[in-house]
């Protein structure tokens, strides 16, 4: 008998996090985006904060990437638990039915 156990539902939560995460970071987030001088002072910070998101763009596009498959192996994770698990289940079930429900007593 394994001592190891897997939180099924943890595991798909967790899953369904990093899509939503995936989602956040795939929206795009430009953080001058509609804001001028008016608002930010100067032509200076306007540039940097353009910069900024420019590279920002990037290395969101790079994490979102790697969240997104991050996601898909953690969902396959928790669907091959969860199958491993009912099969395991119906093969003791057989075994059981097998043995009249008096599998392991002597």
């Amino acid at each position: 008998m394994s001592d190891q156990q897997a939180d099924i539902d943890r595991i798909a939560e967790c899953a369904r996090e990093l899509g939503k995460i995936h989602r956040t970071f795939t929206k795009g987030a430009d953080p001058a985006a509609g804001l001028g001088v008016s608002v930010l002072g100067s032509e200076k910070v306007i540039d940097a904060l353009s910069s900024f998101g420019s590279n920002w763009k990037i290395h969101r596009e790079k994490l979102a990437e790697e969240v997104n498959a991050l996601a898909g192996i953690t969902a396959a994770a928790a669907e091959a638990y969860e199958t491993i698990d009912s099969e395991l289940a119906k093969a003791l079930r057989e075994v059981d039915a097998r043995h009249g429900g008096k599998r392991g007593r002597k």
